[in-house]
């Protein structure tokens, strides 16, 4: 394991959904589920305080293995252009560190939304790669569940 850290991560989408479609599926628990964490994750609960200061837990189950959770604090709720929160796993890995995920989305139009996901910074190379694989495979499903609601 190497300790040269990458300190953010960097990914943009464009969401073929009303910006409001797409902050809702970001923070509706309900929502959330549909499409959140690595591909054959499956996300059995979420309990979301959606306020500047408020708490999460998302309970993750992979197909093998242990349940664990994502837990923390929402540092700026801008509905529905912006979200802001810190990022930590529970129980904790010795390799890995609290980040802050900010996910701002820019209106292109009735159809269309820019979503532009930060995270960072990361204790390890390897944490960066993991986390960046987790969200690009959910960034897929989650525009999957977005271009499967939209009204033809």
């Amino acid at each position: 394991m190497t300790n040269k850290a990458r300190p953010t991560l960097h990914l943009q989408r464009i969401m073929r959904a009303p910006r409001a479609a797409v902050f809702r599926a970001l923070t509706e628990p309900q929502e959330l589920a549909k499409w959140f964490g690595p591909d054959g994750f499956a996300i059995p609960r979420v309990e979301s305080d959606l306020r500047t200061g408020g708490d999460y837990r998302i309970a993750m189950q992979p197909a093998e293995g242990d349940l664990f959770h994502l837990t923390g604090q929402f540092l700026d709720v801008d509905p529905p252009a912006h979200l802001s929160y810190t990022f930590r796993w529970e129980p904790p890995t010795p390799d890995d560190r609290e980040t802050v995920v900010t996910l701002a989305l820019h209106d292109l139009g009735w159809t269309a939304t820019e979503l532009v996901l930060t995270q960072g910074d990361f204790a390890t190379e390897e944490r960066y790669a993991l986390h960046e694989a987790g969200w690009t495979q959910a960034l897929d499903k989650l525009e999957r569940l977005l271009s499967a609601e939209r009204p033809v």
